[in-house]
């Protein structure tokens, strides 16, 4: 009887692991159909760092961790004060640079002036000379007939030399004139070189001061806020942390024969541990022409 109990038992016991089995194999999740592949991933977004251009100090931050910021919007300031004191101080040399090159120009007008005075001595020199001359030649032809006296022709003779040397003199006032007027003009150039430099570093300044107002470059999220008001960064410095929400991807890796089987634009489905009846579709945006022995994170490979 007991012998007959331990065989019921064994029986009854193969009936329900079959019936289990059963129950497993009509009721087991769907495999993967030929064709397809599937791997584990992490869904992430292109991350953006707000950074200050030239290092200063934080005079506000005006976002959140978690707010949604439209590109364009300003979302911390720099203090600007002593840029602004930079600027003034390149405005006035602007200034003094603008005056310079007004004193030059009235200077080189001057020796234009003067010029013309030294050429106009030159002419009047120049017929002084051809009026003595002739009468140095008009005495001595004369005094060959004796109806000069000798020192009507000496005197004739002096005349026409210091006509002569007057007229040299004339002349190197011309060449001075020239070259102080070349010399006006060096100085006109130099000065309107110190404008432009000036207003450079005026621009210039305007520039960093445009920069202390950092904005978003992007529609996004803040994730977090790497410094607070009144830090002092150096020229780099980190002040905030942004997601780009539409630039989402997933990084996957797969054995190689089935990644070789995949190609860029082709269709993909992400299911996510929280809500696994959810399918949503992804494209395949990029598949590495080398295989890792060990996978590597980082690596986006497929856009959502």
């Amino acid at each position: 009887m007991d012998k007959m109990k331990r065989h019921l038992v064994w029986w009854g016991a193969g009936i329900l692991v079959a019936v289990a089995a059963i129950a497993w194999w009509m009721l087991r999740p769907a495999g993967i159909p030929e064709g397809f592949a599937a791997s584990n991933g992490r869904i992430e977004a292109t991350e953006v760092d707000i950074a200050t251009k030239i290092a200063g100090r934080i005079d506000t931050i005006l976002v959140s961790e978690g707010q949604f910021v439209r590109q364009g919007e300003v979302l911390a300031k720099m203090d600007t004060r002593v840029l602004q004191e930079q600027r003034l101080e390149a405005i006035a040399q602007i200034k003094e640079a603008e005056s310079a090159v007004a004193a030059a120009r009235a200077l080189l007008e001057q020796r234009q002036s003067e010029m013309r005075a030294a050429q106009s001595v030159v002419k009047q020199r120049e017929a002084e000379l051809d009026s003595v001359s002739k009468r140095h030649v008009r005495s001595r032809s004369l005094s060959q007939r004796g109806a000069v006296s000798v020192q009507q022709l000496d005197d004739d003779r002096a005349a026409a030399e210091s006509a002569r040397a007057a007229l040299e003199t004339a002349k190197a006032q011309v060449s001075a004139a020239k070259a102080a007027i070349e010399a006006a003009r060096t100085s006109i150039i130099q000065a309107q070189t110190r404008v432009e430099a000036a207003q450079a570093t005026e621009r210039r300044i305007v520039a960093d001061i445009d920069d202390s107002e950092l904005k978003a470059p992007r529609d996004g999220r803040v994730q977090y806020r790497v410094a607070e008001p009144g830090e002092v960064l150096s020229a780099g410095g980190r002040v905030l942390n942004m997601v780009d929400l539409s630039d989402v991807y997933m990084t996957f890796f797969l054995p190689t024969e089935q990644a070789g089987l995949l190609k860029i634009g082709g269709e993909a489905r992400l299911v996510l541990d929280a809500a696994p009846d959810l399918r949503i579709p992804a494209t395949i945006s990029f598949v590495a022409s080398v295989a890792q022995f060990t996978p590597k994170p980082w690596k986006p490979t497929m856009n959502g």
